[in-house]
């Protein structure tokens, strides 16, 4: 199995049309998970639920592009690996339940199982941005250090530092 087969799906083209504040709240979840920021993260659920499937395609962009640099780079990552950092992202940052729908969705979508996962999250795409973000902060730090990976981001989406 090679360390994209868990890698979120959609469009891997970076340069897409969305606004730059859906961005910019895609890179700040990441952003607060990578640094484990409980209170930034609550700041941004309103705004990403107002925009959640702006935001889950802006989040599959980055996962596909965090995939691939992982591969690129040779980092071993296997969807254990991913199973595992995902379930430690979300850790503490969201309440019990979430956590564990979250961890739990991870699980099934990283082995391919759609259904399961959709099951878990019962319809809710607020479920899918948290699994995404975790996702991204997870690999991310694979292969960037925490401000490299933030900076990095921004560049690939076309934003400005």
């Amino acid at each position: 199995m090679s360390s994209d087969d868990n890698a979120p799906q959609g469009d891997s083209t970076p340069a897409h049309d969305l606004p730059d504040h859906v961005k910019e709240i895609a890179i700040s979840m990441v952003s607060a998970y990578a640094d484990h920021n409980r209170d930034e993260l609550d700041q941004l659920i309103p705004r990403a639920s107002d925009e959640v499937d702006d935001v889950l395609s802006e989040l599959r962009v980055i996962g596909a592009f965090l995939s691939r640099r992982v591969q690129e780079t040779g980092v071993v990552w296997k969807p254990a690996d991913s199973r595992e950092a995902v379930a430690r992202t979300v850790a503490e940052m969201l309440p019990p339940e979430l956590e564990f729908a979250v961890s739990t969705a991870w699980e099934a979508h990283s082995i391919g199982e759609e259904e399961a996962a959709e099951r878990i999250t019962q319809g809710d795409p607020m479920v899918y941005a948290h699994m995404l973000a975790a996702f991204c902060a997870a690999i991310g730090q694979a292969v960037y250090k925490r401000a490299e990976l933030v900076s990095t981001l921004r560049q690939v989406c076309g934003l400005s530092e």
